[in-house]
C-alpha cells in the first residue's frame, strides 16, 4: 500500500500513451504554423542576389498582409504563386516594385515609379533592357529580382500583374547560413 505523500511511478503504457500525445500535439501545431501562420523556403537560384543567395534558407510570415489596411509596399521581399504562364508550381520570392497605381517603366538601367528614378542599392548590376511604361492595376502588385538581368520575373512575363490572392507571405529572417541569420533588409520609401 502507498501512502498518500508517496509519488507512484508511471508504469510503461502510461508513458507511452503520454510520449504519443506530445507527438501527436507537437504535429498538430506544426502543421497548423506551417498552414497558417509562418512557412520556410530554400531559395533555389541567383534571382534574388546579394541580398539573397542560392541555398538561403527564409522565413515567410504568411501574417504579414493580415487586414485591410496591411498591404505589401515598395521594397517587401515577398513569397507569391507563380503567374499561370510559367506553368510552375514553386512558389517565387522577389521584391515588390510596383503596387496600385504605379506606373512603372525601366530605361537606361533605371527603374521609374510614377516618373521618379529609383534609387536600389540592392541590385546587382544596373538593368540591361527597356520595359514599360505599364500601369499597375487595383488589387495587384508586380514583382522583380534584384539580380534582375538573370531573374526570371515581371519585365519578361507576358502578365507582369500578381494579384494579392497570389501573395504567400513576406520573406523576414533568413535563418540559414548562420553567418547571414538575421532579418532580410527591405528597400523603404
Amino acid at each position: 500500500m502507498t501512502k498518500p505523500y508517496e509519488k507512484q511511478k508511471p508504469g510503461v503504457k502510461n508513458s507511452l500513451f503520454e510520449t504519443i500525445k506530445l507527438i501527436l500535439f507537437a504535429v498538430i501545431l506544426a502543421a497548423v504554423l506551417k498552414g497558417f501562420i509562418v512557412d520556410s523556403r530554400v531559395i533555389p537560384s541567383l534571382s534574388m542576389y546579394p541580398t539573397i543567395d542560392t541555398s538561403d534558407r527564409v522565413i515567410v510570415n504568411k501574417l504579414a498582409y493580415l487586414g485591410e489596411n496591411n498591404q505589401p509596399k515598395h521594397g517587401d521581399i515577398v513569397v507569391f504563386r507563380p503567374p499561370a504562364e510559367m506553368l510552375e508550381d514553386d512558389d517565387l520570392i522577389k521584391r515588390v516594385i510596383g503596387i496600385p497605381g504605379d506606373i512603372l517603366e525601366v530605361a537606361d538601367g533605371i527603374l521609374y515609379i510614377n516618373g521618379v528614378a529609383q534609387e536600389e542599392p540592392y541590385l546587382y548590376e544596373a538593368m540591361n533592357y527597356q520595359w514599360g511604361p505599364i500601369e499597375v492595376p487595383e488589387d495587384c502588385f508586380v514583382m522583380m529580382g534584384d539580380n534582375r538581368n538573370h531573374s526570371n520575373d515581371a519585365h519578361l512575363w507576358a502578365n507582369p500583374f500578381i494579384t494579392e490572392e497570389g501573395i504567400v507571405g513576406r520573406a523576414t529572417y533568413r535563418y540559414w547560413p548562420l553567418s547571414r541569420f538575421g532579418a532580410i533588409d527591405d528597400w523603404k520609401e
